[in-house]
């Protein structure tokens, strides 16, 4: 194993094309196609919503930006974890991987999976599917996503590219069918646009949550920086056209919600695309349910293709046990971390509740953005002279960050409830727990034992950066 340990590396095999197909493959989920009730239900009128997808767009933008930069003066992959470890120190990069690994990403993989499982199983009953059988066509998504990227980074890349064109060809088709109502005058919904607008803090945290899971994935290719060809052009370049592609995309898909369905209508939907799609298409409104699986299908890929390497990465730094910092011998994926992460996705899927995941997720994400957006700050003034072939002003990376803290903390002022409580006590549990484990390593003799065990079974080696 030892010529393994010496040359084995991740390949730089991604390009623009690629890129952009990762993060608007990532993007674009089902999310789009589910959670517009939701963020209408939370902000009380057509008119405020479509004002939080347009400042949701901007936000993903401008986050994605200062990512971009980060990116490029830490050339790392491994996204949050790595930029904390570099700018905040080890214990509170630790945090985050826990919580990222335990928490955040199994969470997204799980909502997301939930949602491809709703509209898989919905055809095959008349009334709302046994949450059993949902469940179940989750887990087997999940399996068969982990298989896929264990077996092949092209595969992947490939069925992000696909899945890619699939989304944005089901919301261009809502789309034009939103601008075609508009010329045919369905405009009623529109009358009184911001009437009913819930203006609190809690309502309008609760809104944005389910407008930024939409937006989830914006950075992506912070996860995968040594799998990315030129990352200094390629990673602004992706992250400005596919962001904008996505924002313009949202804005049509949603006024095309609002022409075919009153806004009691769409907020009462389970799944407004298929509304839609049983209103306009008729008889061929089977299609937006297709569509809507395909959309979930993609995300998820692009879900765990990203967060296998936060662990990966992780464990390569001495944060998690040494399997994970693993590659397979031949087709150089790191299957022991994308193992272990959907083990842990499919745990959290037991007692898995949609609703409560965007919230949570979304809490414990906007947490760890806001300490890597202070990273970002923080090297900007402490730290010029490190080279950066891509910049944002100082301005940028403040106002996300001030964003990032409001969303964190609008839902506690204004709505408090003790579930907020658990997960940051989970989150700071991570330090407790950084002590004996990470720092003085306990049980190293039968980890070894386990990760030898496990190197030969899985066929991997220890990995190398790819700088």
């Amino acid at each position: 194993m030892a010529t393994a340990q010496e040359t084995l590396n991740l390949k730089r095999e991604m390009g623009i094309i690629g890129a952009l197909s990762f993060i608007v493959g990532t993007v674009v989920g089902s999310g789009i196609l589910i959670s517009p009730q939701y963020v209408l239900s939370a902000i009380g009128s057509p008119g405020a919503s479509l004002v939080i997808w347009t400042c949701s767009g901007l936000i993903a933008m401008l986050a994605g930006l200062c990512y971009a930069e980060l990116g490029t003066v830490i050339p790392e992959s491994g996204g949050e974890f790595v930029y904390i470890l570099r700018t905040a120190g080890k214990v509170v990069a630790f945090m985050f991987a826990f919580s990222f690994i335990i928490v955040m990403r199994p969470a997204s993989a799980t909502g997301i999976a939930l949602n491809f499982a709703e509209y898989v199983v919905a055809p095959f009953f008349s009334c709302p599917p046994p949450q059993l059988a949902v469940k179940l066509v989750a887990a087997a998504a999940i399996i068969v996503m982990t298989a896929v990227n264990c077996m092949s980074v092209r595969l992947a890349i490939l069925i992000q590219m696909v899945s890619m064109v699939v989304k944005v060809l089901t919301l261009a088709v809502i789309a034009l069918g939103g601008v075609v109502m508009l010329f045919l005058r369905h405009t009623e919904n529109f009358d009184y646009s911001f009437e009913g607008t819930n203006v609190g803090v809690s309502s309008t945290g609760l809104a944005f949550y389910h407008c930024l899971w939409c937006f989830d994935g914006w950075n992506t290719l912070n996860y995968l920086t040594e799998e990315l060809k030129h990352p200094e052009v390629n990673l602004p370049r992706a992250v400005i056209i596919a962001i904008s592609l996505v924002t313009g995309l949202y804005l049509l898909v949603n006024v095309s919600y609002l022409t075919v369905m009153t806004p009691r209508e769409l907020m009462s939907s389970s799944a407004v695309a298929v509304t839609w799609g049983n209103k306009v298409l008729g008889s061929w409104g089977w299609i937006m349910s297709v569509a809507a699986a395909l959309s979930a299908f993609g995300s998820l890929n692009g879900t765990f293709f990203s967060g296998g390497r936060v662990c990966f990465v992780a464990a390569r730094e001495g944060h998690m046990p040494d399997i994970l910092a693993m590659a397979h011998v031949h087709r150089l994926t790191p299957s022991p971390a994308l193992i272990f992460t959907t083990i842990i996705s499919l745990v959290v899927l037991i007692p898995g509740d949609f609703q409560s995941i965007v919230n949570y997720f979304s809490f414990t994400a906007w947490f760890f953005y806001a300490i890597t957006l202070s990273g970002l700050v923080y090297l900007k003034i402490k730290r010029p002279e490190l080279p950066r072939p891509y910049s944002v002003p100082i301005i940028i990376p403040i106002v996300v960050l001030i964003v990032a803290i409001a969303l964190v903390l609008a839902p506690i002022i204004d709505n408090p409830q003790i579930e907020y409580l658990y997960v940051a006590i989970f989150i700071l549990s991570g330090a407790i727990i950084y002590v004996p484990f990470i720092h003085y390593k306990l049980f190293p003799g039968v980890l070894t034992k386990l990760t030898v065990f496990l190197q030969l079974f899985l066929e991997v080696a220890p990995a190398e950066k790819n700088l």
